[in-house]
């Protein structure tokens, strides 16, 4: 491949991590940040204070110019939190040109429009007139910032309508530790990506109030079919969400240390409260930015989510934990896959 000049917008854990993988794959690297202490700390120490292990390439450009970060990019990553995609495409907007490739790392939907982050993008970017031709890519699956920066073996999902810039992407990401698959199913790869932190949050609920294994396992697999009924009701595919980008993003997220819903969860399960689990964990937690979407997708489409709903009355205070949890065990018995074999 030839060298591929990539512009990485988000210097977070994970744009970061990202940054330094495709630096030791040979790509040029920059990366923007809004915060100039940000890109004044990085450029200096080579470090990330969220990843003490890391040691950043010299090769990694660090700016907080967005024309150099975005002009004459064969590829641009989007890397930075949900609620950030917006603003930072429509800053961003003047730099991109036609026909750009855009890859979107964020996981999240848009509470206003109900917009997948992709669809965000498009939205800004083509408002007025301004843009065309923008060619999208989601990147989503069990990959931790964390992990990827320790060079341990990872898989993601490139996931775009247009193949060509979807098999682009695969190509570039992939990496002697990082094994990247195509999707067509884009729409599909993002639910999953922004509805799973609400179930991680619910997973982490459940371990701070003191349950057990039995418990976390019943919320992920249960989880999933709430995933999957809201998926389908949006016209996905199935088949997504059982694979690294549904269940795979699921269980890690749910499971691993890692992981900020996680660690929030637990903390509201211990008594805090939504707004003081966030402010301890220390970053942006997806899980409770995706509840108000999440809410009205489900009155949209007329679908039952009953883990999601329990996870909002315990963030807005309506419920608590341990409540939420009673109610969940006192819902009507029924059969699991009513939908399947069903008794004579």
């Amino acid at each position: 491949m030839n060298l591929i000049n990539i512009g990485i917008l988000g210097a977070g854990t994970w744009g970061t991590a990202i940054a330094c993988m495709l630096a030791q794959s040979d790509c040029t690297v920059t990366v923007w940040s809004a915060l100039p202490q940000e890109i004044v700390t990085l450029s200096q120490t080579h470090k990330h204070p969220n990843l003490p292990d890391l040691t950043i390439p010299d090769s990694v450009l660090f700016t907080n110019d967005l024309s150099s970060a975005c002009a004459k990019k064969d590829l641009l990553v989007f890397a930075v939190p949900s609620v950030f995609v917006r603003k930072t495409a429509e800053k961003a907007a003047p730099f991109i040109p036609d026909g750009q490739i855009i890859a979107d790392l964020a996981k999240g939907i848009e509470p206003d429009t109900l917009f997948t982050l992709t669809e965000v993008i498009r939205d800004e970017l083509q408002a007025k007139g301004k843009r065309v031709g923008i060619r999208l890519v989601a990147l989503s699956g069990p990959t931790h910032a964390e992990e990827v920066a320790q060079q341990l073996p990872t898989t993601i999902v490139s996931a775009s309508e247009d193949r060509e810039a979807a098999e682009f992407v695969q190509r570039v990401f992939t990496s002697a530790y990082m094994r990247v698959y195509t999707s067509a199913d884009i729409k599909g790869v993002e639910v999953s990506g922004a509805m799973k932190n609400i179930l991680a949050l619910a997973a982490g609920i459940s371990a701070g109030l003191g349950y057990g294994a039995n418990l976390k396992a019943a919320i992920i697999t249960r989880g999933l079919a709430e995933i999957t009924r809201l998926g389908l009701a949006m016209g996905c595919a199935e088949q997504t969400f059982y694979g690294l980008a549904g269940i795979g993003d699921m269980i890690v997220t749910a499971t691993s240390e890692h992981s900020r819903n996680n660690r929030a969860g637990m903390l509201i399960g211990q008594g805090y409260s939504a707004k003081e689990a966030s402010e301890r964990v220390g970053m942006v937690v997806e899980g409770i930015h995706a509840l108000p979407a999440a809410m009205r997708l489900a009155e949209k489409y007329k679908v039952d989510l009953p883990i999601t709903f329990a996870v909002n009355d315990v963030v807005t205070g309506v419920k608590s934990p341990e409540q939420a949890v009673r109610e969940l065990m006192a819902r009507t018995q029924g059969q699991e896959f009513p939908l399947a074999k069903t008794y004579e």
